[in-house]
């Protein structure tokens, strides 16, 4: 293919997807479909009707805490691991739901199953719709919420998550915790939004993250 031919590809690739993608996201919505993320408000309903434990995680969970507003390319919704086959029979006939987690597998009333190393389900109507919803599978001990970056963290639910307007967010100081590893520049964005609002427990809770599983990490000299 001529360099000619390779700027038409690409141009006619990003007439199908946002027109702000930057390369890496455009080449990962070329591979696996293009997103058209739910807000919050908008995930509510949803969730809501099919009567499971949910919370907002991710950007959106520091967005509602900061009152920052920043670009979001996808919603991390989270839920318990095992709750997925509930959640496939509610969507049925309404969603697609598919395991992700190095590929993608549908997921049927007769499959209901999560493949043991996917950690994600992705929801969209049909093959040719966008992704509406990322729902982050969050494994449980005695209904008690465990941190998937440390098993020996476990907690209420209640404890680690905070809620307004009806909806369940993550806590800012967990959140970053996941968003270090990443590393990104919307996660360095997250991090001095959220930072001068955490009180001392949370500043304590994030410093001592860092400390054990991240010693090299930049933020630390932030937090």
């Amino acid at each position: 293919m001529s360099e000619v031919d390779e700027a038409v590809t690409l141009n006619e690739s990003r007439a199908s997807y946002a027109a702000d993608l930057d390369p890496e996201d455009l080449a990962f919505h070329r591979r696996y479909g293009p997103w058209d993320a739910w807000t919050p408000d908008q995930a509510k309903p949803v969730f809501d009707g099919i009567g499971l434990t949910w919370w907002i995680a991710g950007g959106w969970s520091i967005e509602a805490f900061t009152g920052t507003a920043r670009k979001h390319e996808d919603i991390d919704v989270s839920m318990w691991r095992r709750d997925v086959p509930a959640l496939v029979q509610a969507l049925a006939g309404r969603y697609d739901v598919w395991a992700a987690g190095g590929s993608l597998t549908p997921l049927y009333d007769d499959k209901l199953e999560m493949p043991e190393t996917a950690d994600q389900v992705w929801i969209r109507r049909h093959a040719l719709a966008p992704w509406r919803a990322d729902c982050v599978v969050n494994r449980d001990r005695d209904g008690r919420w465990v941190s998937r970056r440390d098993s020996d963290l476990e907690a209420p639910l209640e404890e680690v998550t905070w809620e307004r307007d009806g909806i369940r967010y993550l806590n800012p100081e967990i959140t970053l915790s996941f968003k270090a590893k990443l590393h990104r520049p919307k996660d360095n964005q997250d991090l001095a939004a959220a930072l001068p609002l955490l009180n001392d427990d949370a500043r304590a809770y994030l410093a001592d993250f860092l400390a054990r599983h991240e010693p090299d990490h930049p933020w630390r000299s932030q937090v």
